[in-house]
């Protein structure tokens, strides 16, 4: 298999390809390691070596044979260590699967490396200390987002058709934005986490995947959706459930659009016209559009995201060996020092706050079937823009830097809609993401109106600078 040809096709479309016996699943993951090391050399995606055998997996899965990365967000595969980006973190080995994990693994994804994340996955730049900055394949003068950065970077530069990704705040959707990738979010609850990832930060954490169709997504939603206990897990619903759905006549929606941020912040005009561009779009397939948006209480938002943050920093301080902060960057030390002060008065008043947003944007639903946003305020930003080892930042005003930049995201993770940051616009020669949210559960409705919007305004002939199916 050429590297040209691999680069060029999704996940669905590499099965098909082993499936009818054009292709076996090991020249697939030949040619997937040739691509990983030409697209890591340029962005730096990886956390370690590829690995060397790939993760076992089943053979006879939905995505039998696909390539695939996983996160280096926390305990996530068994044998494979870990360290949260973080040079206080040696590497520690988890002694099983989630239970996500263990379902990527049943649908036949060959786990081939572990991906690039900011110290702590609370940062919209994949910057750290430990690993350097990961680059964008549009231009590698620019951020690829975060947290789930080297996922979206490796994506989007052909190595790999789909990868793992987790989202606390808009870390799915943001870099998808950053690298002109599909990035979902679920419905809080369609995707079990646990036992040891995302459903201990206050419920506001989520994981799923980044790709670069919206069948991709579909089709993996159909492949790991569905409630766990422990690390044991239900099945999940026929398959078939989502993938029909994508480019299933949605009927007439109402549809709101805002591109005004409720942190106040400035939004890029480019950015703001992306949004408008999509309401004009789904206007002229004859849904009824209006720009509208829902009461959002901001400070209610910044105090549940705060005590997400020290949620994240509590797990690191009930560890059995604690890191060394002093081996940690700047703000990871606020974080820390604020999960120390947290008071059981705090946590109830952050909860109550995360109740008031919640039925505010839900009651916004009865009314409009569909939210377009903007996913960031502005173009993926140049490296350094965001500095989290920056002393002189408090927590609080760490938090206000990332809503300055990702202002639309967040308010979704402490609400529980699902969300979807689809490449739909570019200005200057970078991806521009525009999100669209739907009612609690509707997952639906989104991939109805992706794949509509995927035909209608297409990303697909469009591929970066640093791309691993660029003939040379």
């Amino acid at each position: 298999m050429e590297l040209h040809e691999y680069a060029r096709y999704d996940a669905v479309g590499i099965r098909d390809l082993i499936r009818s016996g054009e292709v076996t699943a090991g020249e697939v993951e030949a040619t997937a390691r040739r691509a990983l090391a030409i697209a890591d050399a340029q962005v730096n995606g990886l956390a370690l070596p590829v690995f060397s055998p790939a993760l076992d997996h089943a053979g006879d899965g939905p995505f039998a044979g696909v390539p695939f990365l996983i996160k280096d967000h926390g305990p996530v595969a068994e044998g494979v260590p870990f360290t949260l980006g973080s040079r206080a973190l040696p590497g520690v080995v988890p002694t099983h699967d989630t239970a996500l994990m263990a379902r990527f693994r049943a649908a036949g994804l060959v786990t081939l490396g572990l991906t690039t994340v900011p110290e702590l996955c609370v940062s919209f730049a994949t910057e750290s200390l430990r690993y350097g900055p990961t680059r964008n394949p549009w231009d590698p003068d620019r951020g690829v987002g975060g947290s789930s950065g080297g996922a979206a970077a490796l994506v989007a530069a052909g190595a790999v058709p789909v990868a793992h990704a987790s989202d606390g705040a808009g870390s799915i959707r943001v870099p998808a934005s950053c690298c002109g990738l599909v990035g979902l979010k679920p419905s809080r609850g369609r995707i079990t986490c646990g036992p040891d990832a995302g459903e201990a930060m206050l419920g506001m954490s989520y994981e799923f995947a980044l790709t670069r169709t919206v069948r991709d997504a579909a089709h993996l939603l159909d492949a790991v959706q569905g409630p766990g206990i422990g690390d044991k897990y239900t099945a999940p619903p026929p398959r078939g459930r989502y993938a029909d759905e994508a480019g299933a006549d949605p009927g007439r929606l109402r549809v709101a659009v805002t591109t005004e941020a409720w942190s106040g912040t400035a939004v890029d005009a480019r950015v703001a016209e992306a949004a408008v561009l999509v309401g004009q779009a789904l206007e002229r397939a004859g849904h009824g559009v209006t720009e509208a948006s829902p009461a959002v209480d901001w400070e209610a938002v910044m105090r549940s995201l705060a005590a997400e943050c020290v949620a994240i920093a509590s797990t690191l301080l009930m560890a059995p060996r604690q890191p060394d902060p002093a081996r940690m960057e700047a703000v990871s030390r606020r974080f820390l020092r604020a999960a120390r002060e947290y008071t059981g008065l705090d946590l109830l008043a952050a909860l109550d706050a995360q109740n008031r947003v919640t039925r505010s944007v839900a009651a916004f639903f009865t009314e409009y079937d569909l939210l377009v946003t903007p996913t960031l305020a502005r173009p993926p930003a140049p490296h350094g823009t965001l500095r989290y080892d920056d002393p002189g930042h408090t927590m609080t005003s760490w938090l206000e830097s990332l809503t300055d930049y990702g202002p639309f995201t967040m308010v979704f993770n402490v609400t529980g809609q699902p969300a979807i940051s689809l490449p739909l616009g570019h200005a200057g020669g970078l991806p521009v993401g525009v999100q669209i949210v739907a009612p609690y559960g509707r997952e639906d409705l989104l991939f109805r109106i992706a794949a509509h919007l995927e035909q209608a305004m297409p990303w697909k002939g469009r591929t970066p600078p640093v791309f691993a199916g660029n003939r040379t």
